[in-house]
């Protein structure tokens, strides 16, 4: 590619992104192993997506050795008012709070206020009474239940195998029920209520995506003394200046928080919550701060926990976890165990999913690269081997129809040459 090109193509780069991403490192591409006019590939594939009315908009971003190499808006944040693409737009993370909530839990660990082989019971005494049902029914009305074989551990609740029932098989109305009918008062009167019902299967057992990260995050106020809300702002969002990653909005921001969409039956998208005063982020009572899915966050707070993580638990001076406990979080946890959403030649570390054979899983993402998405079809990976960070973020739930998440991913790796 000539000068000249590559030059226009970084030029579109930093113009598109002066704004929340103005203080962000920024390098061409090219100075750093990866190809611009490959990366300017991308925004093309996106807006395939956009134009097919599967997603309303798109935020593309890409970190690489600590600078930003990829940063694109695209679409609309409101369809039907054709609201352009913000770059500092708000989005719904859901499970992309989980990595969040888990580098809480390690910070207190730190501290000393606990093993990760301790058991939960310890903090929460109602776990040593739950049980465990033989037919591996969520809602334990059926088959014989009976004690766990082993406590369940705060690392159980870390990796996803503490035996909760997950949100997508099995008969979970009980456990629907007693997450949120009625709508519990508290953090502690939900993980109570969780606490009641019988477990799935033998703690360690198995790994079932499960309700896990909200009793983590519960964890994080019972040793902390502070509500998750206030934690995470204090020893997390305010030293990385995260100054979009709330629980609960007061108002949309001026106009950033985006509207989320569903897919209708001929699979494009329609309007599920407003982007609007009369969303539920602004609406809701706020007496519940899920560590499993609560957090909005923009691209650029986001960059930076990540960018945090990859360097080993430090940023622009500011240290929230030792470069050991990082490595510790991005290690596989779960052993051979069959991982069945994220599936083949994955495993799960402490709040990310982990690569463990890159053939197996058939991705590009680098072997001991860790990611997680959100259930409005955002993801973020960090990949230490290539120093890289990936954001995705769009707003449509579900999204088992796309492959918009495995493209970016594809498309990013493409780009590296060196």
């Amino acid at each position: 590619m000539c000068l000249t090109k590559s030059l226009l193509l970084w030029a579109g780069l930093v113009a598109s992104s002066q704004g929340i991403t103005a203080e962000l490192p920024r390098e061409q591409p090219d100075a750093l192993g990866m190809s611009g006019e490959r990366l300017a590939r991308i925004a093309p594939a996106m807006q395939r997506y956009i134009d097919a009315q599967l997603t309303p908009g798109v935020i593309t971003a890409v970190m690489r050795h600590g600078k930003l190499v990829h940063f694109e808006a695209q679409g609309h944040m409101d369809v039907s008012a054709a609201k352009p693409m913000r770059e500092d737009a708000i989005f719904r993370i859901a499970s992309m709070t989980k990595p969040i909530a888990s580098v809480a839990l390690m910070m207190l660990w730190e501290e000393g206020h606990f093993q990760l082989r301790d058991p939960v019971s310890k903090f929460i005494p109602e776990f040593a009474a739950t049980k465990v049902s033989t037919t591996a029914d969520a809602s334990g009305n059926t088959g014989e239940l009976v004690a766990p074989k082993r406590p369940i551990q705060i690392r159980d609740m870390l990796t996803h195998t503490a035996g909760l029932a997950n949100n997508y098989s099995g008969n979970v109305d009980a456990y629907r029920q007693a997450m949120s009918t009625p709508r519990p008062t508290s953090n502690a009167e939900q993980i109570r209520r969780l606490a009641e019902l019988p477990l799935n299967y033998h703690p360690g057992a198995e790994w079932q995506y499960s309700a896990a990260t909200n009793v983590v995050g519960h964890l994080v106020e019972i040793v902390s003394g502070q509500s998750l809300d206030e934690f995470l702002q204090q020893r997390i969002f305010t030293p990385l200046d995260m100054t979009d990653t709330h629980f609960y909005l007061d108002d949309t921001k001026g106009g950033r928080l985006t509207t989320q969409y569903t897919p209708g039956k001929d699979k494009k998208i329609q309007m599920q919550d407003p982007g609007s005063e009369q969303s539920r982020w602004v609406t809701t009572p706020r007496n519940l701060f899920s560590g499993a899915g609560g957090l909005v966050s923009t691209v650029r707070d986001y960059l930076r926990f990540q960018q945090t993580m990859l360097n080993g638990g430090e940023l622009d001076g500011r240290r929230i976890l030792a470069p050991s406990t990082v490595s510790l979080m991005l290690e596989n946890h779960t052993g051979e165990l069959p991982l069945w959403l994220p599936g083949p030649g994955m495993g799960f570390g402490l709040g990310y999913g982990v690569v463990i054979d890159r053939g197996a899983a058939a991705t590009p993402l680098s072997e001991g690269a860790a990611y997680w998405g959100g259930a409005y079809c955002t993801l973020s990976w960090i990949d230490p081997e290539q120093n890289l960070v990936g954001v995705l973020m769009t707003q449509v739930r579900p999204y088992s129809h796309v492959n918009i998440r495995q493209d970016f991913q594809v498309l990013t790796y493409q780009a590296i040459t060196d």
